[in-house]
């Protein structure tokens, strides 16, 4: 990997993280074929930056279409930049590497460049990613977030991650990682739902200062599954004042919703199983917006929560680290 100055953010220990990713979360009737298929299309593309997760349940045909793109020659191993995360029923200390070792093994890698702790609110160990009781709650495993932090670090010490990090986290939760007695390494991010309509400028700020990396999942809204979404919810792309800007620039609405959080220091994922749409996803580092762009866009922000997934149908709302109540 050779960075660039205007492509690649540096990270807190060291490593380098490019600042556009190809997110692969998708509703389960989209075919698993269509997952190995446009991750290749994106690599193709120039997306070096691949994000996935077991909960996911799609690392198997990720890692065979890297694979395919290192055969051919368009990519060596160290050019490709993978991120996976820790699913909720793994936060016990002695199940971490285990899990890390599982999404190794599917993917069919040696290591992975970031292993992040998916949601903050660990669940009952099991074969079930969502444990419910009676009541339809989650049912709460109570591990403190410091001993699943201590555990990546001995990943990352292993070498079976280059980086670590989390998702979903507030302010107080990365406070106290931040805060642990004896902390090894620092998260290098977090990554969490951000967009004009959900700008998480204090979020951002607060991770400015930290030296953490903010990253951005549904930077263009999101597939309209209703297990997901929120049917009420506005289409981030069909804003007029996006829509105005875009046609301005001669840009395409993706194009600038991904480029105002670029230049505002956020790394971003594209997620998109469309050829053309993957393509003209890569061209964001072609163009600047303006301080008046950015201004109007900033002007859009109305804290509304479209990806919803992670908060309300896990029904974990009750849970004690449950990381949406506080501000930010």
């Amino acid at each position: 990997m050779n960075p660039k100055h205007s492509h690649y953010v540096k990270l807190n220990d060291g490593h380098y993280m490019p600042r556009l990713g190809f997110g692969t979360s998708a509703p389960s009737k989209v075919p698993k074929s269509k997952v190995f298929e446009y991750t290749k299309v994106a690599i193709e593309a120039g997306f070096r930056h691949i994000d996935s997760a077991h909960f996911y349940e799609n690392e198997e045909e990720i890692g065979a279409a890297v694979r395919e793109k290192i055969a051919d020659g368009t990519v060596k191993r160290e050019d490709i930049f993978y991120t996976t995360k820790l699913w909720t029923t793994f936060h016990r200390p002695e199940m971490v590497r285990p899990a890390l070792e599982m999404s190794l093994k599917k993917l069919q890698m040696d290591y992975v460049d970031l292993f992040i702790i998916h949601i903050p609110a660990a669940m009952k160990p099991g074969n079930e990613f969502l444990p419910k009781d009676a009541k339809g709650h989650v049912i709460v495993d109570p591990v403190d977030l410091r001993d699943t932090w201590e555990a990546l670090e001995k990943c990352k010490d292993a070498g079976l991650t280059k980086s670590i990090g989390v998702s979903n986290f507030n302010r107080k939760q990365l406070e106290l990682i931040l805060n642990k007695p004896g902390l090894k390494y620092k998260p290098v991010c977090n990554q969490v739902e951000c967009h004009f309509y959900f700008n998480q400028s204090k979020l951002l700020e607060y991770c400015k200062s930290k030296d953490i990396v903010l990253v951005a999942f549904s930077a263009l809204g999101s597939q309209r599954d209703p297990t997901w979404i929120d049917q009420n919810s506005p289409y981030l792309l069909e804003d007029p004042v996006l829509n105005a800007i875009a046609k301005k620039r001669n840009r395409t609405p993706a194009q600038v919703s991904l480029r105002y959080l670029v230049q505002r220091g956020v790394v971003v994922l594209a997620k998109s199983f469309n050829e053309k749409r993957i393509k003209e996803n890569t061209q964001i580092f072609e163009f600047e917006l303006t301080a008046e762009d950015m201004k109007e866009l900033d002007g859009l922000h109305k804290k509304l929560i479209i990806n919803y997934y992670s908060l309300f149908s896990f029904s974990c709302i009750t849970h004690p680290e449950y990381p949406f109540a506080d501000e930010y």
